[in-house]
């Protein structure tokens, strides 16, 4: 079902876990499916200097978690926000069409992640 690539992510995921006082958290969910996907970002001068992924969900999933993290590490903030779920499924070599939504998942959580930091930034 899965390739290569989205197994090895899935095995050896990076970058799990949560950042301790993150400047921005997004937390999304699918409720079709039960997935659950939280990102934590450290952001210096607009630019993400760490992210963390904490999933609860399948292999597509953890292994979309896994690789938007990665994307996002060393961009700046509009640099990640242009970040789609095509480029996660891109990176991953493809998902099974039934789990796209898992890619779509990490893009959302990239945007809520961002905007909680400009909400906190502004207020």
């Amino acid at each position: 079902m899965y390739n290569e690539r989205v197994m090895k992510e899935f095995a050896e995921p990076k970058n799990v876990g949560f950042i301790e006082n993150a400047d921005g958290v997004g937390k999304v969910g699918n409720a079709s499916c039960g997935d659950i996907m939280e990102i934590s970002l450290k952001i210096d001068n607009d630019i993400i200097t760490d992210a963390k992924f904490r999933t609860f969900g399948c292999a597509a999933a953890i292994a979309s978690s896994s690789v938007a993290t990665q994307m996002v590490i060393g961009k700046t903030l509009d640099e990640a926000l242009e970040i789609k779920n095509k480029d996660v499924v891109e990176t991953l070599q493809g998902l099974p069409p039934q789990k796209i939504h898992c890619s779509v998942l990490a893009e959302e959580a990239i945007k809520k992640a961002v905007e909680d930091y400009r909400d906190k930034k502004n207020n």
